[in-house]
């Protein structure tokens, strides 16, 4: 309860880069007039909710990037649903279980499984942050929508506003590229961060790099070409190491860090908690 509740409040320090992400397309132009409806940074500092799930099972499968290929990726961490594989659709997905606090999140999240030399290292679990990233209200995600933060073929330090390792903020290590050597003191652990992008395309729940379809808001506000504003979600893996030497992604190195996003949420109660906290301007915090 402590180490989440440290997690909460470092957090929102990092509230402002959703509202100032990165375009995901250079020269794309925001949408005219006035989108902040009387809303300012500050109303929006702190608004989410959160999700904890514990982690679920590894596997060489990835549903977004190789559907029905199963065994053709390289091998992954799963938390949330249960029963994420190669074959899964929403349907699959949304009638199982997950490992997440609320039952309603039946989506799928995962990352490129990390390796301590050859040895797999399980995660703890995920916090998920859901925030509001945009002075528009926002959309629930269509289902089956599916999305990718970060750059599984990386071999050079990506944007720390999209993915980065830390200790956690006990650990009092700054955001970074590698995996860093965590002190050894309470609550300090490694961690991986991933937000995914808050702005959809209105048309397509995928596209063919996984990431087309999405884009970044940029000073609270989505680009013309990606008019829908939805929730924006940052996935931290925990791990119950203090880093140092020897660690890679099962994708190649330290920078190839990304995260997966496939929504299987149970819709009305995913509308519930964007309504009632995103659109509301609420901090509700967690089950």
């Amino acid at each position: 309860m402590r180490g989440i509740a440290v997690i909460v409040a470092g957090l929102v320090v990092l509230a402002a880069a959703t509202i100032a992400g990165p375009a995901a397309f250079a020269g794309d132009k925001l949408r005219n007039g006035d989108e902040r409806g009387g809303i300012s940074r500050a109303d929006l500092r702190g608004v989410n909710f959160i999700e904890n799930c514990r982690f679920s099972h590894r596997a060489d499968d990835d549903p977004i990037v190789f559907p029905g290929q199963p065994g053709a990726s390289h091998n992954h961490s799963f938390v949330g649903n249960r029963t994420t594989n190669a074959f899964s659709t929403f349907g699959s997905l949304v009638s199982a279980s997950t490992t997440c606090a609320r039952a309603a999140d039946t989506a799928a999240y995962w990352v490129p499984t990390l390796y301590d030399g050859t040895n797999p290292v399980e995660p703890q679990g995920a916090t998920i942050y859901y925030r509001r990233g945009t002075f528009a209200p926002l959309r629930t995600f269509p289902n089956d929508l599916r999305m990718i933060a970060g750059d599984a073929k990386s071999t050079a330090p990506q944007d720390l506003r999209v993915t980065f390792w830390n200790c956690g903020i006990e650990g009092g290590v700054q955001p970074s590229s590698t995996v860093p050597t965590c002190p050894d003191v309470r609550g300090s652990f490694l961690r991986l961060h991933a937000r995914f992008p808050n702005c959809w395309d209105g048309r397509q729940t995928d596209s063919a790099d996984h990431k087309s379809h999405m884009a970044y808001s940029i000073r609270g506000a989505c680009p013309s070409s990606y008019p829908v504003e939805v929730p924006a979600i940052e996935l931290i893996i925990r791990y119950r190491t203090l880093g140092g030497e020897g660690f890679s992604l099962a994708s190649g190195g330290q920078y190839s860090a990304h995260a997966d996003f496939f929504n299987a949420w149970r819709p009305s109660e995913l509308k519930k908690l964007v309504e009632g906290c995103l659109n509301g301007l609420v901090r509700c915090g967690r089950d």
